[in-house]
């Protein structure tokens, strides 16, 4: 089967939309047409070498589409089902067979090495190999090869090309005030950054009963967003002056919870110097130089 990809051949380079070939699917995989797919700060980093993959590269790892084809041993979905495409997992490890398989001991394998944890390859070109499987999926193509564990089924009447986010951003930000900080009703938390991750969290600390949820984010029609989502309070770092004290006029003990999306460092330590006693700290927006961050 021929379809279309979007390629990262270099560092630093547009993508290339070509044809390529796709291999006849295995027993547990699972071909997907994908009909919407978001753009995430990972993609554009894999393509310009952060995490040493090979080129040429499909990346992509928020899709969402249609079932087309499903491999004999498939059981979950069936053709014509619509799904949300997220990471893959082994399925064997503690990590997975206990419910968290975004711990899989195996993610890195089974997400970031460009093929499948086997080596095997998916796609071809005319010119040579194409590698994939990013995020079990590289669906910044008109069809992924995906494993039955790493697609959920949705709804046929939902929107299903607005769906794509739901596999990494709206996921990783509502995950990390619901499950990995497990924020409690009552407490209070600033999340730092209002984009899909930070907005996601906004939502989540809504449903999670927090008061107040500052958020703080240099762009107004965002701050506007987060305010509609759910936020007791946004904060214009480029204009409310120093953001530890803008914080402690509205939480005087200090916040529980600090979420960061931004990975600066400035920030964080802004909002470090307004946390109260035993706060959590979570980020998702990593700096680069991470180990010197905090000396």
């Amino acid at each position: 089967m021929t379809i279309i990809a979007a390629l990262a051949r270099e560092p630093h380079s547009n993508f290339q939309f070509q044809q390529v070939s796709l291999a006849e699917l295995r027993p547990d995989e699972i071909l997907v047409e994908i009909r919407g797919v978001g753009i995430c700060h990972t993609d554009i980093a894999a393509r310009d070498g952060i995490y040493g993959l090979p080129y040429p590269i499909v990346l992509g790892h928020e899709g969402s589409g249609v079932v087309t084809t499903v491999g004999a041993g498939v059981t979950t979905v069936a053709p014509g089902d619509h799904v949300v495409v997220s990471f893959n997992s082994c399925g064997r490890c503690t990590s997975c067979t206990s419910g968290n398989p975004a711990y899989c001991r195996d993610f890195a394998v089974e997400n970031y090495i460009g093929t499948r944890p086997d080596g095997s390859r998916a796609l071809e070109s005319e010119a040579g190999p194409v590698y994939s499987h990013f995020f079990g999926q590289s669906s910044f193509a008109t069809h992924a090869v995906v494993n039955q564990r790493n697609v959920v089924a949705v709804d046929a009447d939902l929107k299903l090309a607005q769906l794509g986010p739901l596999g990494c951003g709206l996921q990783t930000g509502a995950g990390a005030v619901m499950r990995s900080m497990r924020c409690h009703a009552g407490s209070s938390l600033i999340i730092l950054g209002a984009g899909p991750v930070g907005l996601a969290a906004v939502m989540a600390a809504r449903i999670q009963g927090c008061s107040p949820i500052l958020v703080v984010e240099p762009h107004e029609a965002r701050r506007t967003m987060a305010t509609d989502m759910g936020a007791t309070h946004t904060i214009d770092p480029t204009a409310d002056g120093d953001l530890a004290e803008g914080v402690r006029r509205i939480v005087p003990g200090g916040v529980d919870y600090v979420f960061d999306t931004t990975g600066r460092v400035d920030v964080i330590r802004s909002a470090i110097a307004a946390v109260g006693c035993n706060a959590v700290l979570g980020l998702v927006g990593v700096p680069s130089d991470f180990p010197s961050t905090f000396r």
